[in-house]
């Protein structure tokens, strides 16, 4: 132990640290009480606020005050309470917002209080403990919970898709295959920015029966196919692009390894693979892109049972499954595009 360490010091962050969740509970109960949209046109005394949310005004000034502390709302001088920048990302009608990842990661996410050591002694998420196999299969069970992951992924989603545009050119792009797409906001981004641009959403039937309205809603469906499968069992064929968006980290270098030779079977000519994924660092250094990544990875253990991979683990697994001429591109929100050519089987 260095004998100069400030004992008071490094105890007050390790004590912020343990205690953080504390942040996520506070910010997702706001988002469930419709906090942001009741503050949307201006402040609010908390009397009027407790009355437009049907909570108790002495509770809710509170939960006010600790939203004020994380700089979501301001206290006013009339002790009345508004919106902060950051705080509008909680209101629903904005196309940044981020209200259902705050629901989904506040009451959804984690499992179990201390879930995560059982996870580490076994090496196994808590859905593959369960007996299933993981990615989205629980979620068929819980339909509100359905829900609020899939439009929590639509919003994350759409604040991907921009950085995505931003570091590659689709300009030459006539047909985009998203895998596992979900509701389809990566395509909606995509085409809605390319007018001449076709779209196939692919996905599990739960997935595609909710993109079919998100997709109209967008307008953008007369030029979106919507295909019903497993990318475990093949991939559509014909397309210039095969953008995958955060599917690998959810699943094992044995279920990547499929998914890809299968993307890879499914490409011709010049096609091009496109991965949308977080990268882990070779060496932890401290940081907080390098704590991103570390949560996400976590969670994938907790969860399904994937993981977040290294540059060198993503080369290899694609050099391993038929890909050559790898590229790393940094974007924004702390992803990387990964995109890689067919290489001719031997």
């Amino acid at each position: 132990m260095n004998a100069t360490l400030n004992v008071p010091a490094a105890a007050s962050t390790l004590i912020e640290m343990i205690s953080a969740s504390w942040m996520s509970q506070a910010i997702c109960a706001a988002a469930e009480l419709g906090i942001a949209d009741q503050l949307t046109h201006g402040a609010k005394d908390i009397n009027d606020l407790a009355q437009s949310t049907r909570t108790h005004p002495g509770s809710l000034r509170r939960l006010m005050r600790a939203l004020a502390s994380l700089g979501l709302c301001a206290e006013c001088d009339d002790s009345s309470f508004e919106l902060t920048v950051t705080g509008a990302l909680l209101r629903t009608d904005t196309p940044h917002s981020l209200h259902a990842w705050a629901i989904w990661w506040g009451r959804y996410r984690w499992p179990r209080p201390g879930e995560l050591g059982e996870c580490v002694k076994t090496g196994r998420g808590t859905r593959q403990r369960g007996g299933q196999l993981g990615g989205r299969a629980y979620r068929a069970e819980d339909t509100t919970a359905a829900a609020v992951f899939n439009q929590s992924m639509v919003e994350l989603t759409r604040l991907a898709a921009s950085e995505v545009m931003r570091v590659r050119d689709f300009s030459a792009v006539n047909r985009v295959v998203d895998v596992g797409g979900g509701f389809g906001e990566m395509l909606v981004v995509l085409l809605a920015a390319h007018p001449r641009m076709q779209g196939t959403l692919f996905d599990v039937p739960p997935a595609i029966a909710g993109a079919k309205e998100h997709l109209a809603r967008a307008g953008v469906i007369e030029r979106c196919e919507l295909v019903a499968g497993s990318f475990f069992d093949s991939v559509p064929h014909g397309a210039d692009v095969y953008l995958l968006k955060s599917v690998l980290h959810s699943w094992d270098d044995e279920h990547c390894r499929l998914i890809l030779q299968n993307c890879r079977d499914a490409m011709v000519n010049d096609a091009r693979l496109m991965l949308v994924e977080r990268i882990m660092p070779a060496r932890m250094h401290g940081g907080a892109g390098e704590r991103t990544a570390a949560r996400s990875d976590l969670h994938m253990l907790l969860g399904s049972g994937g993981l977040e991979r290294t540059q060198a683990e993503f080369a290899a697994l694609l050099a391993g499954t038929g890909f050559k001429a790898i590229e790393f591109i940094p974007a924004g929100l702390d992803h990387w595009v990964i995109e890689a050519g067919r290489r001719q089987r031997d």
